[in-house]
């Protein structure tokens, strides 16, 4: 569809089905007008273009909701997608070249034919859609060239993963446009390898795969190859609850080495118990051996390992409560993944300026949220976002008392997203 069709139709309402599937939790006033901005955002960005067929895809953020730091070694988690999400006009360019400018970034230029990993590219988009395209290109897929223009709520550090609705929003495009017959999985298996041999940072599989799929979905990753998919039935708003994000303030610049760590260490006691990751390895042989391998790796290594055996059972279980509508098991679960964050995994602090202030979001947000609610470490840890259960009937003063400390803005509602990564206009 050329834009001005495109515009007109959205105005129309020609689109309102399609879009309260995507948004049900809003008025389609605001994803009328950013489908419309991000539009008019292509067309300033690529001059000309007014008689191009174009398209519209997004990829939603996700939230954890059980499961910190198990992904990666091929553990259980429970995840959502939330409304948030990226969103994109795209254009074949018949140019074998592939064009993206997202607002208030650099534009990524790179030719189809040229995927090698560039040494001064990690750490940036760029290295994210030359991953995606390489990985694509090795599954023999035709890459087509085209230009994007992209816009995202999922905005950098703010804990809802914004590499990863990206990563797989390219995935999507790439594969639709190539004609692939790549699933919702794969898709993000894609974008996992691309951050991890390109981008340069080791993350697990969770985030790709909430942003793929949508949904709530409980993920078994002990086969990392086919990583087990289930859809969850949980709709805490149903149940009184309203989730809510307080940003911190702490900045996650740098901290790729802190990451990196956990997995590490992981590995090493893996290792020492005969397997690749933890998953592979037996509780029991670990417990029996415990003193001796804090001895040999350190007690934080120990340590973290206790944390994933007894965080991937939790996040089994919590699906369990989840699907039930047990909001009182689930708030209990994720209680005891607090502690174990703070305590086993040491993802909460850590020693820089300011690296308590993730550990004062989580203390304010608990007493805020009230005996009812629940507050614990959101993603990846040491900074970012608190993630928070709380009783809507004290929303408002929740709000009031979390940016009191925090500032206006810092806590952001999400809502359950149940549509993933694709095309959603064209």
């Amino acid at each position: 569809m050329r834009m001005d069709a495109l515009l007109r139709a959205l105005r129309n309402g020609e689109f309102d089905k399609r879009l309260r599937e995507i948004y049900p939790a809003q008025p389609l006033d605001a994803p009328r007008a950013r489908i419309a901005a991000v539009v008019e955002g292509f067309r300033a960005a690529f001059p000309g273009s007014e008689e191009r067929e174009i398209m519209i895809y997004a990829a939603p953020g996700r939230t954890e909701l059980l499961g910190n730091h198990t992904d990666h070694q091929g553990g259980c988690v429970l995840a959502a997608a939330v409304q948030l999400d990226t969103i994109a006009c795209v254009a074949v360019n018949e140019k074998e070249v592939v064009r993206i400018h997202s607002k208030g970034h650099v534009p990524v230029v790179l030719s189809t034919g040229d995927l090698a990993a560039r040494e001064e590219e990690r750490g940036h988009a760029a290295a994210l859609v030359r991953g995606v395209a390489a990985g694509l290109h090795k599954r023999g897929a035709v890459l087509r060239g085209f230009d994007a223009y992209t816009e995202t709520q999922v905005l950098r550090g703010g804990g809802l993963s914004s590499s990863a609705a990206f990563e797989v929003l390219v995935g999507a495009i790439m594969n639709d446009l190539s004609h692939g017959d790549m699933d919702a999985v794969e898709i993000a298996k894609l974008g996992q390898w691309a951050e991890n041999v390109y981008y340069g940072k080791p993350c697990g599989l969770m985030d790709q795969m909430a942003s793929a799929v949508g949904g709530v979905i409980g993920i078994d990753f002990a086969d990392a190859a086919t990583p087990k998919v289930r859809s969850c039935r949980f709709d805490w708003e149903r149940e009184g609850y309203t989730l809510v994000l307080v940003n911190s303030g702490a900045d996650h610049a740098e901290l790729d080495a802190q990451y990196a760590a956990i997995p590490r260490q992981m590995r090493q006691i893996a290792s020492a118990l005969g397997g690749e990751l933890l998953s592979q390895t037996k509780e029991e042989d670990f417990l029996s051996r415990r003193a001796e391998l804090a001895a040999l790796y350190g007690k934080r290594a120990a340590n973290r390992a206790a944390h994933y055996y007894a965080e991937t059972n939790r996040a089994a279980q919590g699906f369990a409560a989840a699907e039930e509508g047990n909001m009182r098991e689930f708030l209990a679960l994720s209680r005891a993944s607090a502690c174990s964050s703070e305590e086993l995994l040491e993802n909460i602090t850590l020693d820089r300026p300011g690296g308590d202030r993730l550990k004062h979001a989580i203390d304010l947000a608990r007493r805020a949220a009230g005996e009812e609610g629940a507050a614990r470490v959101h993603g990846g840890g040491f900074a970012g976002t608190a993630q928070a259960w709380v009783p809507t009937a004290r929303l408002e003063t929740f709000i009031c008392e979390v940016e009191a400390g925090f500032g206006a803005g810092s806590c952001l509602v999400v809502h359950p997203r149940s549509v993933g990564a694709g095309r959603i206009i064209g």
